[in-house]
């Protein structure tokens, strides 16, 4: 598996889906990541039990993580949008994904490229400060700077801290503090 195409696929997977929510009506989005999230969990438990579904098992198995469940990472990725877009505003939802997206992604390309300072967790210094500056960057567009920054650098700090799988953390606490910035 190479690791930066997984990330590539990862940032403009999430820049759809932020679009998506961003162009299409709230319920119709919703809904649509329902569908998904159940096609989802059946085409992963299908894999899981050994069988091979045309086209699906070839890219799973060429951008998943070897220890992962197939697909664990797009299906996490879509029930952090759908716990985003239930219970934050559409556009705060939207910046969410945005944050997932490219925080998630140039953390790790900048950390396995050229992280030397491990942190914590495995995590590099240099990739936690290249996807909180990227991220700040691009928010810069969509929201007042200091909320930009504020918010890469709580969801970066929560990135690198949390237990639990970065695609349910990140757009959770990129809303919750634009929520309360904004």
């Amino acid at each position: 598996m190479n690791e930066s195409l997984r990330q590539v696929v990862h940032l403009v997977f999430g820049l759809g889906i932020a679009g998506f929510v961003l162009v299409f009506d709230r319920n119709i989005t919703i809904s649509v990541l329902v569908l998904a999230l159940f096609a989802g969990f059946i085409l992963s438990d299908a894999i899981s039990r050994g069988y091979t579904i045309p086209v699906v098992s070839t890219i799973i198995g060429g951008l998943e993580r070897r220890d992962a469940a197939p697909g664990k990472g797009a299906l996490f990725f879509a029930l952090g949008a759908l716990f985003s877009l239930v219970f934050f505003e559409k556009e705060v939802a939207f910046v969410g994904l945005v944050v997932l997206s490219l925080l998630d992604s140039i953390t790790t390309i900048a950390g396995v490229r050229f992280g030397k300072t491990r942190i914590y967790n495995h995590k590099s210094l240099e990739g936690t400060l290249a996807g909180i500056a990227v991220t700040t960057a691009a928010l810069c567009l969509l929201v007042p700077p200091m909320a930009a920054l504020a918010t890469a650098a709580v969801t970066g700090l929560a990135e690198l801290l949390s237990p639990v799988d970065d695609n349910l953390v990140i757009p959770v606490v990129a809303c919750l503090v634009l929520t309360a910035l904004i």
